[in-house]
């Protein structure tokens, strides 16, 4: 029998915020649009961004000086009495990391030529390094999914007594290679994302970082089920029918012991694309309706690749916190050429006892994790 596994710490920084607090008052009251229009990055061509505002501290060894390595250490410094907590409570030996990314130093290493900018494993070193840790260490990197596919691999660390705690994170920053890469697919949105809208054109990409440390049975918010799956379907391009996806999202109901109507929100993948939202609509209709409520996160933050589900699962604790459920900011035209799924367009207060929060990425890999109270 598995023991509960707990999120019992966590923050996070990105456009909306310097700290969980911040971005979650943010969310909640959308009076104004926090993307960034740029026409410096693809010249002659304005798109909207999700950029971080924020004075972030040096890194002093060169191989790690990236600016993801840099917004984690701002969240480390932040959380500095937690991690000071936890390493008093467990051996240095038995604290694991999982950190979640897709870009990490690939930015610098144009200008460098530092092979050790652009290691997909340097955030889970550099954590490592910073906090002297002597235990299990790995960046995962499976696109968009990566932020809970990083919890699926610290639930198997902590349950199989590897670790007797994990730190989960995940960053990425703006970086010109993956925006030139979505601009060539002819997904970049020139306003701000408009998922589910009959006048969706694309995304916005945004950059943040997330930290939560995860424990075994205690604290108040739970891990109850994750779900993972691949469409083997296209390297680019979601399998319409979102089959795989739903049954991602059944395999995280079987873990949680929960029929689909325990479900009280679902935070929404919701990328604005057109193929994106199609594959989603139908996922959720065909497995809860028209009936559960749901919102997308991104026209407020951006798509924040590798990021992005570890800053959605930490909006997501944070809703259940609150019982607030953030709403989803679109045009109000839906695209009924979708199944007609319930978008919240209000900030809207109810008790959230389970949250689904769904991830779904390049090459059909599909990631879903249910959190809620204890």
């Amino acid at each position: 029998m598995q023991n509960k596994v707990f999120i019992t710490a966590y923050d996070a920084i990105c456009n909306l915020g310097n700290g969980i607090d911040e971005i979650f008052q943010n969310a909640i009251n959308p009076e104004k649009t926090f993307l960034t229009p740029d026409d410096t990055i693809i010249k002659g061509e304005r798109f909207y961004f999700g950029k971080i505002n924020c004075d972030l501290p040096e890194i002093s060894d060169e191989n790690f000086n990236t600016r993801c390595n840099r917004l984690l250490l701002y969240l480390i410094n932040k959380m500095s009495e937690k991690f000071e907590n936890l390493l008093k409570k467990y051996p240095n030996n038995k604290i694991g990391v999982v950190a979640a990314t897709t870009n990490s130093g690939i930015e610098e290493y144009e200008k460098t030529n530092n092979y050790r900018h652009f290691e997909i494993g340097s955030p889970a070193v550099f954590i490592k390094n910073t906090l002297n840790l002597n235990s299990f260490f790995e960046s995962v990197s499976t696109a968009c999914s990566s932020g809970i596919k990083a919890f699926a691999t610290a639930e198997k660390l902590l349950n199989n007594g590897i670790c007797d705690a994990v730190i989960v994170a995940g960053v990425d920053s703006l970086a010109k290679l993956p925006i030139f890469g979505f601009h060539s697919l002819e997904v970049l949105s020139k306003e701000r994302t408009n998922p589910f809208s009959k006048n969706r054109n694309g995304i916005n990409i945004g950059e943040a970082a997330a930290i939560f440390i995860i424990e075994k049975n205690q604290g108040e918010i739970v891990i109850k089920g994750i779900g993972e799956t691949s469409d083997a379907y296209h390297a680019a391009t979601p399998d319409p029918k979102g089959y795989e996806a739903s049954k991602a999202v059944k395999i995280a109901l079987a873990q949680a012991n929960l029929p689909p109507d325990a479900i009280d929100y679902i935070n929404l993948h919701g990328t604005g694309t057109k193929s994106n939202d199609l594959m989603e609509a139908n996922a959720m209709y065909n497995i809860f309706g028209c009936c559960t409520e749901m919102s997308s996160t991104k026209p407020l933050t951006g798509h924040c690749l590798g990021a992005a589900a570890s800053l959605e699962t930490a909006l997501c604790c944070e809703m259940i916190r609150h019982n607030t459920i953030i709403p989803h900011i679109y045009d109000g035209e839906y695209d009924y050429a979708l199944p007609d799924i319930n978008l919240i367009t209000k900030p809207t207060e109810k008790p959230l006892d389970n949250v689904l929060c769904n991830a779904f990425g390049f090459g059909g890999t599909n990631a879903v994790i249910i959190i809620g109270r204890n």
